[in-house]
């Protein structure tokens, strides 16, 4: 019999989530069923989604998420033991699943990653590689010389955003909360120039790193910081909305409205779930990994170790203390 451990959210979010909002359980896993497989958490995600999205849960339930595991136990001969796979299992350590009953974006039998980590799967090669190549290329439409803008550029989605915009062709400021951060993603990651978001007259420093004005917005943050790009849109662009990190703790802010700036500067905008591809989900993995494997993407994870410390990563992610990918390892 295998005990398996978990994280439920005990306390509803108020404000920035707190250790007291999580409780560490454990319940003993039943015996396989035919068709089911056992797997064990290797690597586990924390994204800032999680954080708006566990208020749609009664209280007491499992936090969400993504997780690399090892199938250690298997009654189904498609899935042997052994094998990697990615499993939107939540925060847990061990869990039964019946994979022929779940979609892509739910559980992966994952291809050989080569000489790369499996923790890729939770971000670069999972949801967060495939929010930045499906919500950027798909919907802002990038043309070779045209000028990118994108929020939280030093996270998981926008550090991926900006590498993907230089394929391309494309000029890209990205806008981090430190020093640190900005020098990383102009002299590692090659983005054209990164305004630290907490010490800059953000207006000015925009107007000064795109004169001629943005062309694509890849918007990670929303509240004042958005309001200001927007007002420095080129006519006829495109800006693609992922989240909004700047309210997910409650804050609130009041900006202009902006439907003056749409209207006279025939801008498009367009919010969406990654899910929205599911059917194409393995495309993305596939060419995320090929761009890292060719050296065209260059990939940081910030690393929190021991499953019991899943609570501090996610609170510390949610303060920005990652760089890229925010990765707990079991």
């Amino acid at each position: 019999m295998v005990r398996a451990k978990k994280f439920l959210n005990v306390s509803p979010f108020k404000g920035e989530p707190k250790l007291s909002d999580f409780e560490l359980v454990e319940e003993d896993l039943p015996e396989l069923k035919d068709g089911e497989i056992l797997i064990e958490a290797i690597y586990l995600s924390v994204d800032p989604y999680m954080r708006p999205y566990m208020s749609r849960f009664p209280v007491g339930s499992q936090m969400i998420g993504g997780q690399t595991a090892k199938i250690i136990e298997s009654k189904n001969e498609k899935f042997p033991v052994g094998s990697t796979v990615f499993s939107q299992s939540g925060w847990r350590t061990h869990t039964i699943l019946q994979p022929d009953k779940l979609s892509v974006n739910e559980f992966t039998l994952l291809p050989d990653f080569g000489s790369q980590s499996y923790s890729l799967a939770v971000g670069a090669c999972g949801m967060p590689g495939n929010t930045a190549y499906f919500g950027f290329l798909e919907i802002c439409q990038p043309k070779e010389g045209e000028t990118v803008v994108v929020t939280a550029a030093a996270g998981a989605v926008g550090s991926l955003v900006g590498q993907i915009a230089k394929i391309k062709g494309c000029r890209v400021i990205g806008f981090a909360g430190s020093d640190e951060k900005c020098e990383w993603l102009e002299k590692e990651l090659g983005f054209d120039k990164a305004i630290n978001y907490k010490s800059n007259d953000l207006a000015k420093a925009l107007k000064e790193a795109a004169p001629k004005g943005v062309d694509c917005y890849f918007d990670n943050v929303g509240g004042e910081l958005a309001s200001i790009i927007l007002h420095q849109m080129k006519p006829y662009g495109r800006i693609s909305v992922c989240g909004a990190i700047s309210g997910y703790n409650d804050q609130k802010v009041l900006v202009p409205a902006p439907q003056g700036l749409f209207v006279w500067g025939q801008l498009k905008m367009e919010g969406f779930i990654v899910h929205r591809w599911t059917d194409r989900w393995m495309e993305g993995i596939t060419q995320m990994l090929s761009w890292i494997s060719e050296g065209k993407i260059k990939v940081e994870e910030t690393y929190t170790d021991g499953f019991e410390n899943m609570p501090q990563a996610f609170i510390d992610m949610l303060n920005g203390k990652n760089t890229g990918k925010a990765v707990v390892r079991v």
